[in-house]
């Protein structure tokens, strides 16, 4: 399924190749002769398909991406934690599905859903340890001011030392932003486009006399390629895919320009001696909303079809050079980033916290994984409404109501995940059809077992999920949410 480009080289593989031969990074010792402790620097798209880039057969050009994962581990089965934003980048934050930390689909402008102070997040825990801690780019899960009546924790709040960052897209497009807030105040129109804003930001804060010596914990959420109120990207780099559709054309060149910014930071930490020292990890945060995007996978964003939930995945350090040029096949997930860091740096969290997410260190060194309660997806907008991967299988489960869901998270929304049934389901052999063109729940000889576990993993997440009490109805939700953009 995937194909590695192997005829590039890029400026930091050559690096690679000469430092490789230094001792690994958590061996080497600082003037207390305390083990350094290792950087940690995601990287996230936004909306980017599973078929994007260039490891995983994609039309733009992505050679930083490329370099990284033919230096490091790419994933054949890596998911994101739901098919749209929020959810996603709140199970990220805190390893457990977005289901029972209450985040259940996109946060519309002025809503009161967020992500709430009482979830332990990996920006936190990494604070307490001493590492210095900063977001930059898409926040979605919350308000970022305090004037607008809703009284949410920030970045800051949530464990990050500093932070630049947007509610939601970059408004209103990804260039010339003018919507981005800097620890808790509005920074106004920033010239340029959002994603070398952001490498602007990132190698600015890594430089800043306050970094000194500390180990940095960094989340950049980039805004590309998601769809943007005007269709925009750098004129010169849409120039390069001329041959496509205006729209498919300036999707692609935001493509192309992520992976430049993600480059100019890769590269900052190779000229600072940092980058041996540092776990880079890059995914996206759903399935594109452009069908081609995501390749011969069912459906898009929003779905939780693989073509909304599957996406690429590239992890580099050199702990894990062993593995370098390596494919894994095993399922894995966001959900998983929280517990893995913490088990790399060893640090035991409170057992009063239920991760959903495990860690997949020993799969990243070459090791084995084994999965006691596999990843699921819940979301109540679209059909089938809940799946589970177990193996090579995914079921899934469609209830009986008949209601459209619209986009915004009303409070009818609520009772709705409360009271759902399933009666109709899906059962697919994803190793023999990744497409999922043939439901074989009729004729498979263990279907009841299949539907038994997506009904037990229903009643969890009705059981255990976090229950907000005062939405807004829905005449409400949808006029609060008239001047925001998105396609799905």
């Amino acid at each position: 399924e995937i194909i590695m480009k192997s005829d590039q080289v890029f400026r930091f593989s050559v690096i690679i190749a000469v430092s490789s031969t230094l001792p690994l990074a958590c061996s080497v010792s600082n003037d207390s002769n305390e083990p350094v402790k290792p950087n940690i620097l995601i990287l996230l798209a936004d909306d980017m398909g599973y078929r994007d880039i260039g490891p995983y057969g994609g039309s733009s050009r992505t050679p930083n991406l490329d370099n990284l994962a033919g230096n490091g581990i790419i994933f054949s089965n890596f998911y994101a934690a739901a098919p749209n934003c929020s959810p996603s980048r709140a199970a990220l934050l805190t390893g457990r599905a977005p289901s029972r930390i209450g985040i259940h689909s996109y946060r519309p402008p002025n809503h009161p859903m967020h992500l709430r102070t009482d979830e332990i997040t990996i920006a936190g825990i990494l604070k307490d340890q001493g590492y210095q801690t900063s977001h930059f780019g898409k926040w979605h899960l919350g308000s970022l001011l305090k004037n607008q009546g809703l009284d949410h924790p920030t970045p800051r709040e949530h464990g990050f030392d500093y932070w630049l960052s947007t509610e939601n897209n970059a408004e209103p497009s990804h260039i010339n932003p003018e919507n981005f807030v800097r620890n808790g105040e509005p920074e106004g129109r920033m010239e340029g486009s959002s994603s070398q804003i952001l490498a602007d930001e990132a190698i600015n804060w890594l430089n800043s006399p306050a970094r000194k010596n500390d180990p940095f914990f960094m989340l950049v959420a980039f805004h590309e390629p998601h769809a943007s109120t005007q269709r925009t990207a750098p004129p010169d780099l849409v120039k390069n895919y001329s041959q496509y559709p205006e729209r498919d054309a300036n999707y692609l060149a935001n493509v192309e320009n992520l992976d430049t910014a993600a480059g100019r930071i890769i590269n900052f930490l190779i000229e600072k001696d940092m980058f041996d020292n540092t776990i880079i990890i890059f995914s996206s945060d759903n399935g594109s909303y452009r069908q081609a995007s995501n390749g011969e996978l069912k459906a898009i964003k929003s779905y939780i079809y693989e073509g909304g939930i599957r996406v690429p995945a590239i992890f580099h350090w050199q702990e894990f050079k062993n593995n370098s040029n390596t494919i894994i096949d095993e399922v894995a997930g966001l959900v998983d980033i929280m517990p893995t860091v913490l088990d790399i740096l060893d640090i035991k969290p409170s057992p009063e916290i239920v991760f959903d997410g495990i860690s997949i260190f020993d799969l990243l060194k070459g090791g084995d994984l084994h999965r006691e309660n596999p990843l699921f997806w819940f979301f109540y907008r679209t059909s089938p409404e809940i799946a589970v991967r177990l193996n090579n299988y995914v079921i899934m489960g469609k209830d009986n109501d008949t209601v459209p869901r619209t986009h915004p998270f009303a409070a009818r929304d609520m009772s709705y995940i409360k009271n759902m049934n399933l009666v109709e389901y899906e059962l697919y052999d994803l190793d023999k059809d990744i497409s999922q063109s043939d439901n074989i729940i009729d004729n498979f000889q263990n279907a009841e077992s299949y539907i038994r576990l997506v009904n037990i993993k229903l009643a969890e997440i009705q059981s255990h999920g976090y229950y907000w009490e005062e939405l807004p109805a829905l005449e409400e939700s949808q006029r609060i949410i008239k001047t925001e953009y998105n396609p799905y």
